[in-house]
């Protein structure tokens, strides 16, 4: 990861910049879907584009926390491939969903974590090294257990293509998250070059799979958008105090409970929204389309929030260096 220590105001600017860019741009899509609508057919490809930046993002050495402390990273993992899709689960039944909306609140309950948690967990003075482990480890395992949640929590009316799902996992977000890291581990000083870009062109591409679906969805999203924004919101802030509570539960250290808090609720929005677009139905692609708006700004609640909580130990700088946000 780069080894740049960026100011809290700066990461907080990061942080807000990227759900105001998607805001705005879902506005417009809204009110003027035709220039928009064509560009569902290259949903594939920014999702590429956007795994690729983060593969950009990360180095060998982020993988290495497996090993020197294997429990909060597992910890973690488990919990978020639990809590979120079984939350969402909850939350669309309790909300009285529709098909199309309770499998697209799912999928964004399946996929792995979004790296603006990172700068999330930095400006909440989490544990930074163990969220970057976190969500490399949550992304490698996503093209096996998105499918397999997605397959058994789904339900019987609803066609789940587990196969097909995984293999489009594998091409959108394993080989070129693979394809940047080794990019990243052998052409280093060539990448630290255009790391400051990163970020925008990680921005850029989920505008690329958020603003079609809004646009395809202009109708739908004016019948039903309060709910989802509903949804949405309980769905992220149940995974924000579970992950929490289950980590003081098992008196893991404050940074590592801030931490797991983060990754937990935080998910990957634009790999939810392109994915339910693509195996589902437009409509299910609303949920992680609201996501990508609503978990930065949530995000940067919490953050704030903790920052005012002191550590029980002496803290003499910001715990940790956020990596580029390259996703969400």
């Amino acid at each position: 990861m780069s080894s740049e220590n960026p100011s809290a105001g700066s990461a907080l600017l990061s942080v807000l910049a990227f759900p105001a860019f998607i805001l705005i741009g879902a506005a417009i899509a809204f009110f003027f879907p035709a220039p928009f609508v064509p560009m569902s057919q290259y949903i594939t490809y920014f999702l590429m584009v956007i795994m690729f930046a983060m593969g950009l993002t990360l180095t060998l050495p982020d993988f290495q926390d497996v090993a020197r402390r294997p429990w909060p990273v597992l910890l973690g993992v488990i919990l978020q491939f639990t809590i979120m899709p079984l939350g969402a689960v909850f939350v669309a039944r309790v909300l009285g969903l529709n098909e199309a909306l309770a499998v697209g609140l799912l999928m964004l309950g399946s996929v792995p974590g979004g790296t603006s948690s990172n700068v999330i967990t930095f400006l909440a003075r989490g544990d930074v090294a163990l969220s970057v482990t976190m969500t490399s480890v949550s992304t490698v395992l996503s093209p096996i257990v998105t499918p397999m949640l997605m397959l058994a929590l789904a339900g019987a009316q609803t066609d789940v293509n587990a196969g097909a799902m995984a293999w489009s996992l594998l091409q959108t977000v394993l080989l070129p998250v693979i394809g940047g890291l080794l990019i990243r581990t052998f052409f280093d000083r060539g990448v630290e070059k255009v790391s400051a870009i990163l970020p925008a062109v990680s921005i850029l591409g989920i505008g690329g799979v958020v603003f079609p679906a809004v646009a395809v969805n202009n109708a739908a999203l004016t019948a039903v958008g309060p709910v989802v924004f509903v949804a949405v919101i309980l769905h992220n802030v149940l995974g924000y105090a579970l992950g929490y509570g289950v980590g003081r539960l098992l008196r893991q250290p404050e940074r590592s409970n801030r931490t797991i808090a983060v990754e937990v609720g935080t998910q990957s929005a634009g790999l939810a929204s392109g994915m339910s677009g693509r195996f589902f139905s437009p409509e299910a692609a609303l949920p992680g389309a609201v996501a990508a708006v609503v978990h930065n700004i949530t995000g940067a609640i919490y953050a704030a929030v903790m920052r005012r909580i002191p550590l029980p130990e002496p803290v003499d700088r910001d715990p940790g260096t956020p990596t580029e946000v390259t996703a969400v």
